[in-house]
């Protein structure tokens, strides 16, 4: 296992600055997102200049790619095609995972599946892990539910966020049961009346995910992904998270 960051951690500055910061925070692995936030990748530009965009991708060599976030709703009419785009790019980088969104609570689960086995399948012949992110008001919200589309999809793993069993819940939600299948993690301090909170103020048990991580011989990124809090340091909370996971690994 090693700690990585996601390039979301600073939507104000571009994806270059964003990477540039993270290395020199000392992360040396990253996830980039690719969608329409103000710092993504854009699916365009993977199609306008594909090599371009690759050495931005690579551009401080102290810091690589390890995983591509899809956030493009499953919904989008030419969702296959972006997919497709995504993954070529995440070959030839060899970033070893590719995040993708589940549809929304109340989608046609057949639908949902046949998605996720489609772009598993073409994943699996390109050498990349097509994982599916844990989202509290997505399909992917329910273990149950997730559970039975892996094994529907063998082809399929999981991106596991422990904040969406926690946050908004009156207990937390057990998650165990996707530990085997999980390909990627996402970090945060997560409390049950907030999504984020500052480092130390959450009750996500950081040893024993990582006990059960190692129990299942996960080698992985586990991935920090900080939103920026009012009257706290980005840069302060990102330093914070890497030497707390680093501790414990």
């Amino acid at each position: 296992m090693f700690v990585a960051a996601s390039t979301r951690c600073f939507p104000n500055l571009s994806l270059v600055k964003s990477l540039n910061k993270l290395a020199d925070l000392e992360y040396g692995a990253a996830e980039i997102a690719v969608g329409n936030g103000p710092n993504d990748l854009k699916p365009e530009w993977i199609a306008q200049d594909f090599n371009a965009v690759a050495r931005l991708c690579l551009v401080n060599r102290q810091i690589a790619p390890v995983a591509f976030f899809l956030d493009v709703a499953p919904e989008d009419p030419r969702y296959f095609a972006k997919f497709e785009l995504c993954l070529r790019l995440a070959k030839a980088l060899r970033a070893v995972t590719l995040v993708v969104k589940s549809a929304p609570l109340g989608s046609p689960y057949n639908e949902e599946f046949e998605r996720l086995r489609r772009v598993a399948q073409s994943a699996v012949n390109a050498g990349v892990a097509v994982a599916v992110l844990t989202e509290r008001d997505a399909i992917s919200g329910s273990v149950d539910s997730l559970g039975s589309l892996c094994k529907g999809v063998p082809e399929l793993s999981v991106a596991l966020d422990p904040s969406h069993f926690i946050f908004d819940r009156e207990t937390p939600a057990n998650y165990d049961a996707l530990i085997p299948r999980t390909s990627h993690v996402r970090l945060r301090d997560t409390t049950a009346k907030s999504f984020q909170v500052q480092i130390g103020q959450g009750v996500l048990e950081y040893n024993r995910l990582v006990a059960q991580l190692r129990k299942n011989e996960y080698n992985r990124a586990l991935c920090v992904d900080l939103a920026p809090l009012p009257n706290l340091s980005p840069e302060s909370e990102l330093r914070k998270m890497r030497l707390l996971m680093e501790s414990i690994l």
